[in-house]
């Protein structure tokens, strides 16, 4: 292979010091990585966990990668899923790594969506006290989102995302060409988190969707790549901002997400409302709640609700067929966020397309009447 192959992509960096690393983007990226991820490796062993949907479409290329650079690897293939993300799950995997005698200059390689990258993360972050991981991303959700920012972590009864850790990547390979093995559904729940970064501080961002996000869903290379590439960089500066969520600016990035959890909370996690598509009624939900509050123009919400809905995505509690909601059930998951703080729950609320804050004095009469209105829409 050339080392003209090998640049075949698009890098940017997540500046954070000793623990910055970079995030290649581009078609083939997974054909290459074991040369393009070898300088970011402590050893030469890794350990590549991924689940049994990826793995009949993505493992064989990507051992053929490792070995192609003459590293060392071991495959664990997990259940797909989001109950995957459990303590049960977590130990599986820990007691498998350890019973194969990993060492601390091993790292791990998550080749999956949010939850194989989000378990594999934790799972590096406790096992030996702590191991370097590589993210492979191969959803669009996963690549625009949760693969970047050291965010880690399983679901606890209680709810979503409640036990983890902040454990950053030595690196992030995103192979935008292994989206086309995605499902539209999918691919569309990705897209939420793509649109996120119009809404939180990126208008025109939010606004070249508005006219190219159908192209996004429906593969054409360059919008794709350029969609991928710019939440990417939305998010990789903003991590930098407040890597912990110390100062308030990486909590912009729950935009839609408070809302979010408790509609999956309710759910049971059961696959009828996938993560994408409670972020995009979270957004829409979010968007009203600043309209009530007089943050935002009524125009606003229904820029961010047309958008969603002309690529397909859900924007009302009426597109989950059969579910009962309950007001006081989604309120009380609401309590349980990570964000509240005082018994307040934390809000990512909207001054319009791309003017995303933070409030944490939301009147909870405020909460209600959006969410009944929502049940009666």
């Amino acid at each position: 292979m050339s080392d003209e192959g090998l640049l075949e992509h698009d890098s940017l960096r997540v500046e954070l010091g000793e623990r910055g690393y970079d995030i290649l983007v581009g078609e083939g990226v997974l054909a290459r990585a074991g040369r393009l991820m070898a300088p970011a490796l402590p050893g030469r062993r890794v350990f590549v966990v991924t689940d049994d949907t990826v793995a009949p479409l993505h493992l064989e290329a990507l051992e053929c990668a490792l070995a192609d650079a003459g590293l060392q690897y071991e495959a664990l293939v997990l259940s797909s899923g989001e109950q995957t993300k459990s303590f049960a799950q977590l130990e599986k995997l820990v007691e498998a790594l350890l019973g194969r005698r990993i060492e601390r200059r091993d790292a791990l390689v998550a080749l999956g969506g949010g939850v194989i990258g989000d378990l594999v993360g934790f799972a590096a972050a406790v096992v030996l006290r702590g191991v370097d991981y590589i993210q492979v991303p191969t959803t669009l959700l996963a690549q625009v989102d949760s693969s970047v920012g050291g965010k880690t972590g399983i679901n606890s009864r209680h709810g979503k995302n409640l036990v983890g850790a902040f454990h950053q990547p030595r690196q992030v390979l995103a192979d935008t060409g292994v989206l086309d093995t995605l499902a539209k559904r999918e691919l569309r729940a990705g897209y939420a988190e793509v649109a996120k970064y119009g809404l939180i501080d990126r208008p025109d961002f939010f606004a070249w969707l508005e006219t190219h996000g159908a192209d996004v869903i429906d593969g054409r290379p360059e919008t794709r790549r350029k969609a991928v590439l710019t939440s990417c960089a939305a998010k990789a500066d903003i991590v930098a901002r407040d890597e912990r969520e110390s100062t308030g600016a990486r909590a912009l990035l729950n935009l839609g997400h408070t809302f979010a959890h408790a509609l999956e909370a309710e759910c049971g996690y059961d696959g009828t409302l996938l993560h994408g598509e409670a972020v995009a009624i979270g957004m829409c939900l979010a968007a009203d709640l600043s309209v009530e509050l007089g943050y935002a123009a009524l125009e606003d919400a229904g820029r961010v609700r047309n958008h969603l809905a002309a690529v397909g995505l859900p924007t009302g509690l009426s597109a989950v067929p059969g579910r009962i909601w309950s007001v006081p059930r989604l309120l009380d998951h609401m309590s349980r966020d990570k964000k509240v703080q005082d018994g307040r729950i934390t809000f990512v609320l909207m001054q319009g397309i791309g003017g995303a804050f933070l409030s944490r004095d939301v009147d909870p009469r405020a909460v209600e009447t959006i969410l009944t209105d929502a049940l009666a829409a």
